[in-house]
């Protein structure tokens, strides 16, 4: 059976509904991922919420991809719970992409362009020849398309854009020409690489000789819009990207988004391929603006941050955001004069066995001559609340020694890690350690008892950090040696 007839010889042992997505039980799964070149398949749970988000973008996808002979087909979890415990579902929705019954997540977003265009590409060859007679329809076939015209004995060029294509299959669609015609319907002169969109310019070349490094810098500069809308959806392209994002943070509802958005699309424009723009719905994601260290509801705003440098630069609440005040800012940030913005609270008076630290001491107080153990937590967090009392008790312990040893709390809700530390708190509590005369910051992954963290200490720390009770009981034989640093008497 071939996915040309899957539609009409499921009905025997699936349920099909009136929609162009089937609905399979277990009796039929097999079968239908077995004679499927490349199928799609959701498992879901009829009372997820992102399951009913999907569902109409999902209903789409199917009608447009079923005339490319491409099933989409869905597994109702709750009752197929086998079958979806076989697959290894644990969370809804979970989208798989299945070649000839072999499984691979589905990686594309939930949108139904998205989906067609995720589908689309996995059905062709990473590369697929172009000709005179398919060049008009090939480069509108997705909304970023490559096109590479070439000699056809250049092979040099053609097989760096193949490799190119081979690893970016997901992102783009890519096509390769050696037909005369095509080049010059293409206007061009090879070689050079073509990419046709849907947005912005429409086309933007890149001509002379290729190579990886130019194809990849080409791509990542041209294959985002000037100044889009950013969303769940998309912003694993922009985080890909490499490059810092502007965002524009204003109400969808606001009557003037659309002007306030335009009139920042020549500055977007001017530092395109250094900077990304994009406008974001200002109370839909309040929260993120809060991680910019912007303050709601003062909208529309403005903020750059570095993914990649994990760093922040927000303009002043004060100024309007319109053209003039946002070239400045950006101009002064792309010459390197915006320091980033980190919030910090005010350092307290320590007078408590855990020391509180603040970001703006965190580097002084993180110094390379002591050992440092640091929770990041959140006032909320109950596991934090449970850990506390053990936490103080172990800064009583080495109160003795804060001279080579620092035991830490940082409210990571009302202070940002510096991006000195080199990682982010994703997660409460987070407990890092850092050795003296080391750089590096280690996870700390045992228990959260007392002794368990006595031992890692014992265990981890480059200065000795017995208190001088801790060494009067050794040598008085009433307590073991249990850091082993001490040469037996």
């Amino acid at each position: 059976m071939r996915a040309t007839t899957l539609f009409a010889g499921l009905a025997a042992v699936a349920a099909v509904s009136a929609s162009d997505v089937v609905d399979l039980t277990k009796s039929a799964f097999d079968d239908f991922v077995g004679d499927s070149p490349l199928a799609l398949v959701e498992f879901f749970a009829p009372w997820c919420g992102h399951c009913k988000s999907l569902a109409p973008h999902y209903e789409e996808a199917a009608t447009i991809l079923k005339k490319d002979n491409i099933p989409i087909a869905k597994v109702d979890c709750t009752v197929e719970t086998e079958l979806c415990s076989a697959q290894g579902v644990n969370g809804y929705p979970t989208l798989k992409v299945f070649r000839n019954g072999v499984p691979a997540d589905y990686s594309g977003t939930r949108k139904t362009d998205g989906i067609v265009s995720y589908m689309k590409k996995q059905s062709l060859p990473a590369v697929s020849d172009v000709t005179a007679e398919n060049h008009d329809e090939f480069k509108g076939a997705d909304k970023v398309v490559l096109i590479a015209y070439v000699d056809a004995s250049d092979s040099k060029t053609a097989d760096t854009f193949k490799e190119f294509a081979n690893q970016h299959r997901d992102d783009y669609l890519f096509g390769l020409s050696t037909d005369a015609a095509a080049i010059a319907a293409a206007n061009v002169k090879p070689p050079a690489v073509v990419m046709y969109k849907t947005f912005d310019e429409g086309r933007n070349d890149l001509e002379g000789a290729v190579s990886a490094e130019s194809l990849y810098e080409f791509a990542k500069e041209h294959s985002v819009p000037l100044l889009d809308e950013i969303s769940p959806d998309n912003f694993a392209t922009y985080a890909e990207a490499g490059i810092p994002l502007a965002y524009v943070f204003v109400p969808s509802t606001d009557p003037k988004r659309a002007e306030i958005v335009k009139a920042l699309e020549p500055v977007a424009r001017e530092h395109k391929g250094k900077v990304n723009f994009v406008w974001i719905d200002a109370v839909k994601f309040a929260d993120h603006a809060k991680s910019l260290n912007l303050q709601e509801p003062t909208w529309p705003a403005f903020a750059i941050q570095s993914i990649q440098e994990m760093t922040k630069f927000p303009l002043d609440q004060s100024k309007e955001v319109n053209h003039d005040n946002v070239a400045a800012f950006v101009a002064d940030f792309v010459a390197g004069k915006v320091k980033p913005s980190v919030k910090s609270q005010k350092a307290p008076v320590q007078d408590q066995p855990v020391h509180v630290l603040v970001a703006d001491e965190f580097d002084e107080v993180t110094s390379d001559d002591k050992d440092v153990l640091v929770e990041f937590y959140a006032p909320w967090c109950g596991h934090c609340k449970k850990l506390a009392p053990i936490y103080d008790t172990l800064g009583e312990r080495y109160s003795n020694v804060k001279d080579k040893l620092v035991i830490a709390k940082f409210d990571a809700t009302e202070n940002d890690v510096p991006s000195s530390a080199g990682f982010r708190v994703t997660g409460f509590p987070t407990i890092k350690f850092k050795a003296a005369g080391s750089g590096e910051w280690v996870s700390y992954e045992g228990d959260r008892s007392l002794e368990s963290f006595v031992e890692f200490l014992e265990a981890n720390a480059t200065n000795d950090i017995n208190s001088p009770d801790d060494l009067d009981a050794e040598l008085e034989g009433e307590t073991e040696v249990k850091s082993g640093r001490h040469d037996e008497l």
